[in-house]
């Protein structure tokens, strides 16, 4: 049980790589949104593995403006960033914005659950409390638990915006609130009979723990992602000064190159081109 916690849980910093007493270590530190660290983690375990000497630590979690604050303050050295992203004050700044993926953001449920398939108006019932067993949906009886993000979060804003019924939903005291992405991932992962907006990064990385469904009957795959059959999708970004420091060009490169683009498709995600 703790792979998955330790793969997709960010609520707590971490560092990728064991403490390299030689001085001329290099090291990066990233923070930033917590719905891109899995994939991010994801593509730095893969970066250490032929860079052993690098030293990457992910940090817990920095709001839009703190972020950008840290990065330029030199505080970090890449902000981790999704949708909303104002690239050209950005630019201004003198920072770089590098578009590394798209990612499905999908219903998860707890590996318990027998459904595969929801309508739009069938989650609108489970986050309003009208349906509250599994059974209720065609599935086995278990009693739903729903989980949400705050408002304030992409993978909330995506679902909000392209489900109609979800939009102005005042959801009850009942429906439980995951601050972050890797406490979604958590619950998601550890609760019988729960449903929440996560993305497929934290599908792919859960070990079976966690299941998509389908909406509408479409289902997130990289090809219907790719042609927006399946829109609910969020953007990632990688945020660096425009010059960055020989240790972070180095690595950038590696997520642009093919290594890179094969870590991030077989996270769930789409690279970008």
């Amino acid at each position: 049980m703790r792979n998955i916690i330790s793969c997709v849980l960010v609520s707590l910093s971490f560092t990728l790589a064991p403490l390299v007493q030689a001085q001329s270590a290099e090291k990066i530190i990233i923070d930033g949104s917590t719905g891109v660290t899995p994939l991010v983690a994801a593509l730095a375990k893969a970066y250490r593995e032929q860079n052993p000497a690098t030293v990457i630590e992910i940090g817990k979690g920095l709001g839009t403006r703190a972020r950008i604050e840290a990065l330029r303050e030199g505080k970090i050295d890449i902000a981790m960033a999704s949708h909303g992203l104002k690239v050209d004050e950005i630019r201004q700044q003198g920072m770089a914005v590098h578009e590394i993926a798209k990612i499905a953001v999908v219903f998860g449920v707890n590996a318990s659950v027998a459904a595969t398939n929801l309508t739009g108006e069938q989650i609108c019932s489970v986050y309003s409390g009208t349906t509250k067993n599994w059974k209720e949906l065609g599935a086995a009886d278990l009693n739903i638990v729903p989980v949400t993000r705050p408002d304030s979060e992409v993978d909330t804003e995506v679902v909000r915006e392209k489900i109609s019924c979800l939009t102005k939903l005042q959801m009850p005291d009942s429906v439980k609130v995951a601050p972050k992405a890797g406490e979604m991932a958590e619950q998601l992962a550890t609760t019988t009979g729960a449903i929440g907006m996560t993305t497929m990064t934290v599908v792919e990385q859960s070990n079976g723990r966690i299941k998509p469904v389908a909406l509408h009957g479409i289902t997130p795959t990289t090809a219907n992602v790719q042609n927006k059959t399946y829109n609910l999708a969020r953007d990632s970004f990688l945020v660096t000064q425009a010059t960055p420091s020989p240790a972070v060009a180095k690595f950038m490169a590696f997520v642009r190159s093919d290594a890179g683009k094969k870590v991030i498709a077989a996270n769930g995600a789409v690279p970008a081109k």
